[in-house]
């Protein structure tokens, strides 16, 4: 033991390999002093002993794996390279996480992905200017988010930022939000009211799902938008304002348009400049950064430690399509620090949904079973066909094992001649 420590002290070791018997002392001593280090290995225990204690007393300890001897070598082969995989995916996950503090994201909005890019440039850009801004997006992609990094940037130091929910309002009571009224305008007014548009002279007015709005209260928005004036219900008197006007849409507003639900004139004067939120399921690498970001949040919330999710629970997460976006992430995020009673979230800490039984398998070396992306069950009915279900199995197979074609074929159990016919058909080889 001494000697293994000298060299795990000087050396940099991913994988250990330790029987249980080492003389006269134990190989379980040296997993837990392996573990304690501040770079520790992943270990692996050899033990002609293999009950089902000795395989559960390594686990608690930290212990990767174990295997019986004899010690067949294809199956030790297995146990290593899947040690070697989930070291690999360990260093990219950290390495992603350092970069959190390293301001990827602008004014709470977190992602260094390729696709979150063109957001940041575009809102640096408008953001000082006076210029009318639409924001599309599927929900709960940050919609929000974008509108208050907007204003914030904006340079009206004593400027105010208020929001206001279409969707949730009927006819009457959104023009009386926007416009306000007057004693008597209709019944229930029994107080003159400011609207949201005299609240915000000076500042920005988020209008949030712009496109629930009706045809009549369109026409009266356009006008305050191009002409910068108001009349208050049950006034005939022009108000004027200087607001900046920042719209937000999960619907398409240029097919409303065309179907004449939606003002051509309203669309052509919100959408000066136009950011497009993209949906979670595009810019995936920021997961983990979003992860981090909500597990401070929480634990602090609810008066936990620091916490962090095991390699596996992260897995599928990365493997989820969320349709519900930056949102549902959030929400997923805060079930598992809620129900975890420790400084881990593991899977079964997450929402039911991600880790049901119905979900289809790969089966993966050592008998064991790696879970497919719940995206495959949650597929569009039109998307059910043979075909289309190979391909996306073929590149949940190739994510799985790093990219390596002979294991991916391994995983789905055929040949790595079927599996490379198969990809030139998928284009993703040269013919």
């Amino acid at each position: 033991i001494a000697e293994a420590e000298e060299i795990l002290k000087n050396e940099s070791i991913d994988v250990m390999l330790t029987d249980l018997r080492l003389g006269g002392e134990n190989g379980m001593d040296l997993i837990t002093r392996s573990l304690a280090r501040p770079r520790p290995p992943i270990c692996i225990l050899m033990t002609a002993y293999g009950s089902v204690d000795v395989a559960v007393e390594a686990m608690k300890k930290g212990a990767y794996d174990y295997v019986s001897k004899p010690l067949h070598i294809d199956e030790l082969e297995i146990v290593i390279k899947r040690a070697i995989r989930s070291r690999a995916a360990e260093v990219e996950v950290a390495a992603l996480k350092s970069q959190v503090s390293d301001r990827y994201g602008l004014e709470n909005i977190i992602g260094h992905s390729a696709v979150m890019k063109p957001v940041f440039e575009t809102i640096r850009q408008v953001a000082p200017t006076r210029a009318t801004v639409l924001i599309e997006g599927e929900s709960g992609t940050g919609k929000e988010l974008v509108g208050r990094a907007i204003h914030h940037l904006s340079g009206r130091p004593k400027a105010k930022l208020f929001t206001v929910h279409c969707a949730d309002l009927s006819e009457q009571l959104l023009e009386s939000e926007l416009f306000g009224h007057e004693r008597g305008a209709f019944t229930g007014a029994m107080e003159r009211r400011v609207g949201r548009f005299e609240e915000a002279d000076g500042g920005t007015l988020f209008l949030d799902e712009i496109g629930e709005i009706d045809l009549n209260t369109q026409v009266k928005l356009l006008r305050a938008i191009g002409e910068r004036t108001i009349e208050r219900l049950g006034s005939n008197k022009a108000l004027k304002v200087d607001v900046r006007v920042v719209a937000a849409t999960n619907r398409d507003l240029r097919e409303m348009v065309r179907a004449g639900t939606f003002r051509d004139d309203l669309f052509f004067r919100l959408n000066v400049v136009s950011i497009t939120m993209p949906p979670l399921r595009e810019r995936k690498e920021d997961i983990v950064l979003l992860v981090d970001a909500f597990l401070r949040e929480f634990a602090e919330e609810n008066g936990k430690p620091p916490m962090d999710l095991t390699t596996e629970a992260m897995q599928w997460l990365l493997a989820y399509d969320w349709p519900g976006n930056v949102r549902e992430l959030r929400t997923v995020i805060e079930h598992g620090v809620v129900m975890s009673n420790s400084s881990k979230i593991g899977l079964r800490h997450l929402p039911a949904f991600l880790r049901d039984d119905s979900l289809p398998v790969l089966r993966g070396g050592a008998g064991k079973e790696a879970a497919v992306a719940p995206s495959l069950i949650a597929a569009e009915p039109e998307d059910l066909n043979l075909a289309k279900m190979e391909q996306r199995l073929i590149r949940l197979a190739l994510a799985r094992t790093g990219e390596h074609r002979t294991e991916a074929a391994k995983l789905l159990g055929i040949s790595r001649r079927t599996m490379q016919r198969k990809l030139k058909e998928m284009g993703m080889v040269e013919p």
